[in-house]
């Protein structure tokens, strides 16, 4: 075994217990829940409103035979009956992955769809105008709805007050490390990791930790283990002790317990688009789609790429002068910053950017090398020295980058996409960071929406190759949307 992976004898206090931690967190769930419901039936309510002040103008409805008065209360209840129907309020899905949105927009979609056909068939004299207008509506905002609740969700669970599943992990030592660092780079989804089983012959007769772990117990208690520190999951990796007959009777004993059981495959990073289940002989078989380089979508990002640029760089053209000539008033020397980037496949070409920095700002690079504060192959400082005082404000709105459109419009770079890196970074990539090559840098990425400059430079190189594996063009226009929050909000930019 490793030393990663070294079991720590210590005393273990159990963190959490039937007093402190079920009652608490069953409230807080509640809570969250009954909040998600009142949104969403306000939300429907000003929808109807809205279709209906649209549509009427407030007179027209009076020679209706249709009691809209009636109506409403109707189609609200209907309405919220068809979004629990799709479970839009489990606790499995509410706060945590796009099947949220998706089981929302399914609901309202099917609800429209038969209401219309029933309205066709009973010859109900109901304003299609009104419907479309509401459902259209009502769509949108359900889904903005549980976006900025998911969001008050995570700020609470990141100050340590919002609703969160208590997970014990099942597997051996080295897997378990690795479930337990993947969901503790996200601890706003909600997944807080209290203890840990391991294989039987690992078990000392001593208290243990994997890393600040507790090791709770073996395979063969489980159950009394999740009991014991009050989980609400438990979290299956991978074993070769776990068989699938051992796996498949977990299951039966968390029957009835309110315990939930997942299975973390070992396989990582794949979105679900690419990831397909065949049952096969009683095996639920996953099939895994190669990653897509080539072909139509990529036409298609192509054409909305320089479609984009072209719109956002003439809209912005007032913007562009303004900030020439900002830097010409602050500092001496060029208004645009070229700089030497690596591309798709390896090509090297000159990225363009307004200057932000002093003339000389690569001779007094070698003395401040010390003061780095990223690891990896980047130079980071929050007060680098070199930095304009127009750079500072430039740098902190991501403004200095505007000039990059031009690199869009000729095809050297995409909207969305992995960091442009240096050749002196590319020059000492492995096999596997080289990947990034195989699509097109971007102006922003999910690097720039996690953290920017305050992401370790291995998160950074997880979250490029994600993308290049897994992009699709509505993860591209969720990264431009999410963009325009992070820069707003000033993470990570200096």
């Amino acid at each position: 075994m490793s030393s990663a992976t070294v079991l720590n004898p210590v005393p273990i206090r159990p963190d959490a217990g039937p007093d402190r931690g079920e009652g608490g967190r069953r409230v807080r769930k509640r809570a969250y829940l009954r909040a998600v419901v009142l949104v969403d039936t306000g939300i429907i309510g000003l929808a109807m409103l809205g279709g209906f002040v649209t549509r009427f103008r407030g007179t027209e409805a009076r020679g209706s035979d249709v009691p809209y008065a009636l109506l409403a209360p109707a189609l609200m209840a209907v309405w919220l009956i068809s979004l629990r129907l799709q479970r839009c309020y489990d606790d499995r899905v509410v706060g945590y992955g796009a099947d949220e949105y998706r089981r929302v927009v399914s609901a309202t979609l099917r609800l429209a769809g038969a209401i219309a056909i029933t309205g066709y068939i009973a010859n109900v004299g109901v304003s299609r105008g009104f419907l479309g207008i509401t459902f259209i509506v009502g769509t949108v905002a359900l889904v903005a709805g549980r976006f900025g609740a998911r969001k008050v969700l995570h700020r609470a669970r990141l100050r340590g007050i919002g609703w969160s599943r208590r997970v014990l992990v099942v597997g051996d030592a080295a897997h378990i490390l690795e479930l337990v660092g993947t969901l503790r780079r996200e601890p706003y989804a909600g997944y807080e990791v209290v203890g840990a089983c391991i294989p039987d012959a690992l078990l000392a007769p001593v208290p243990q930790r994997l890393g600040d772990v507790p090791v709770i117990g073996s395979f063969r208690s489980i159950l009394e283990a999740a009991a014991g520190v009050d989980a609400d999951t438990v979290a299956v990796t991978a074993s070769k002790e776990l068989t699938a007959t051992r796996l498949r009777r977990l299951g039966w004993q968390l029957e009835g317990t309110g315990i939930d059981l997942v299975v973390a495959p070992t396989l990582t990073d794949v979105a679900g688009p690419r990831i397909h289940t065949t049952p096969v002989a009683g095996l639920p078989l996953i099939h895994v789609e190669a990653p897509e380089f080539r072909g139509a979508r990529k036409i298609v990002k192509e054409l909305v790429d320089r479609t984009l640029a072209a719109a956002a760089l003439v809209a912005a053209l007032p913007v562009l002068l303004v900030i020439a000539l900002a830097i010409k008033i602050d500092s001496r020397g060029p208004v645009l910053f070229r700089q030497i980037r690596v591309g798709m496949d390896g090509r090297e070409f000159g990225v363009y950017k307004f200057r932000t920095m002093v003339v000389n700002a690569d001779t007094m690079l070698a003395e401040l090398a010390a003061r780095n504060e990223t690891d990896g192959l980047l130079f980071k400082m929050r007060d680098d020295p070199r930095v304009t005082r127009v750079g500072r404000l430039l740098r902190r709105w991501s403004l200095d980058e505007l000039p990059q459109l031009g690199n869009v419009l000729r095809g050297q770079m995409s909207l969305v996409g992995p960091r442009p890196p240096l050749p002196s970074e590319v020059a000492r990539y492995d096999g596997d960071v080289a990947r990034r090559l195989l699509v097109k840098p971007g102006m922003t990425g999910l690097w720039q929406v996690s953290g920017r400059s305050d992401l370790p430079w291995e998160d950074g190189i997880r979250l490029d190759l994600y993308y290049v594996e897994n992009w699709s063009l509505a993860s591209d226009l969720t990264i431009l949307w999410k963009t325009v929050g992070a820069v707003l909000g000033s993470r990570g930019a200096y």
